[in-house]
């Protein structure tokens, strides 16, 4: 008989927005997803959350078009804001997450942060989840992305072709759970999830 008290595993799963299938990021933690489909995967993620979503990005903007958005997600839930310096964008995804009232929160980064940076992200989203809801914190990162101390990272990748939408999604790191991949397919019926191998 195995004994609740010394068991690593939780009672119960914590709470999760589920993009498709399989694919889940815990709530009131943060996340990251680097690539070249890392903006349709946090695209993805806003459908998934409820209510408003806070998209933080540089001067030049992160390139998103409402019209572009429209087939993945309601644009008009988004309020995008802008920041020069990328520790300005950490503010402000800090102070978005400590006030608890997006259920996602969305910061495209020109780097991989360190650790002490996404500790305080992941402190203040606790915080925000006494307040109203588990706010989730998502960090856009180039290349291979790389933030020290998130609770998962995706590398997403397009995989188009003339006839279909489609990326491919690797959990390459996750505290919870084993390295993972998945294809992602996009049509007007929804948005679907497969295994593939890793």
């Amino acid at each position: 008989m195995t004994d609740l008290l010394l068991s690593r595993k939780p009672l119960k799963a914590a709470p999760a927005l589920t993009v498709a299938g399989d694919i889940a990021l815990t709530e009131g933690r943060v996340h990251e997803a680097c690539g070249l489909g890392r903006f349709a995967f946090a695209a993805f993620l806003a459908r998934a959350a409820q209510g408003p979503v806070i998209w933080i990005s540089g001067p030049g903007g992160s390139g998103m078009n409402p019209d572009g958005m429209a087939p993945f997600c309601d644009p008009g839930r988004f309020l995008f804001v802008t920041a020069r310096r990328p520790i300005d964008r950490l503010w402000a995804l800090e102070e978005t997450l400590r006030a608890g009232a997006v259920a996602l929160a969305v910061a495209d980064l020109d780097e991989a942060p360190g650790l002490t940076p996404v500790r305080r992200l992941h402190l203040a989203a606790e915080t925000g989840a006494e307040m109203r809801q588990r706010p989730t914190g998502l960090l856009l990162t180039p290349g291979e992305g790389g933030a020290a101390g998130v609770e998962s990272r995706w590398h997403v990748s397009p995989d188009h072709a003339p006839s279909r939408a489609r990326w491919t999604a690797r959990r390459v790191r996750a505290r919870m759970a084993p390295p993972a991949a998945f294809s992602l397919r996009h049509d007007e019926t929804g948005l679907f999830a497969a295994p593939i191998p890793v």
